[in-house]
C-alpha cells in the first residue's frame, strides 16, 4: 500500500497540520504542484503515508478508519490525551492493544500494537 486518503473540510489544512505534524509527530510532504493546487496536505511517518484531501461536502469518517501500527502505544495515548484528544481503549482485537481517537476533523483513527499474546493474522 502506498497511502491512505482521508477527507478534510476546505480551509482546515492548518488545523490538520497542527494535529498530524504537531501532535502525532508526522512529517509533512511536499505535494506535486498540480495536486497542491487542490489544497490538502500529505504527511508521513516511517512507511505510513496519509493524504488529507479537501472535500467540499466533507463529512468525517466515523466508522471507516486507517489502522496505524505503533511501537509505543502508551506514550502515544499520553501525548494525545495531553493535547486534549479523547482516547478510547478497545480490548476486542485479539493479540493487540488498541485505541481509537478522532483527528481534528472528526475522522476516526485506530492505533494498535501487537501484545505478543497471539499470532499475527
Amino acid at each position: 500500500m502506498h497511502h491512505v486518503q482521508l477527507s478534510i473540510a476546505p480551509g482546515s489544512e492548518d488545523a490538520c497540520r497542527a494535529f498530524y505534524v504537531g501532535v502525532l509527530g508526522m512529517t509533512e510532504l511536499t505535494k506535486p504542484p498540480v495536486l497542491a493546487a487542490r489544497g490538502g496536505l500529505w504527511v508521513r511517518a516511517d512507511d505510513l503515508e496519509i493524504h488529507l484531501g479537501v472535500e467540499e461536502d466533507f463529512r468525517p469518517a466515523r466508522r471507516a478508519h486507517p489502522g496505524i501500527r505503533v511501537t509505543d502505544i502508551d506514550a502515544l495515548a499520553e501525548r494525545l490525551a495531553a493535547a486534549g484528544v479523547e482516547v478510547v481503549w478497545d480490548g476486542n482485537f485479539p493479540g493487540h492493544r488498541r485505541f481509537h481517537a478522532l483527528d481534528n476533523s472528526g475522522n476516526r483513527l485506530e492505533f494498535l500494537q501487537p501484545d505478543g499474546s497471539a499470532a499475527e493474522w
